[in-house]
């Protein structure tokens, strides 16, 4: 498998956990030279539209595995 496909398919999973946390996974549509070197994904509470993950240095900072390990513990925490 291609790593574009297998990003794709990260993504669905990763989206797939964080609607179920109620969750909203944001990915970028325009990245930047800084996004592109690292980054392009972003978690919101749709409720509050508060950006929780991913915005620390600058918008869409976290990596696709950041966001993985994040809803990991954030599944846990939360029950």
């Amino acid at each position: 498998m291609s790593r574009p496909g297998k990003q794709r398919s990260i993504e669905r999973r990763v989206r797939r956990v964080a609607t179920r946390l109620n969750l909203h996974l944001m990915i970028v549509d325009k990245p930047d030279a800084l996004v592109r070197a690292h980054g392009g994904y972003m978690l919101r509470e749709p409720g509050t539209m508060r950006i929780i993950f991913g915005n620390k240095d600058y918008p869409y900072c976290a990596d696709i595995d950041e966001v993985e390990a994040f809803l990991e513990v954030y599944k846990e925490t939360s029950s």
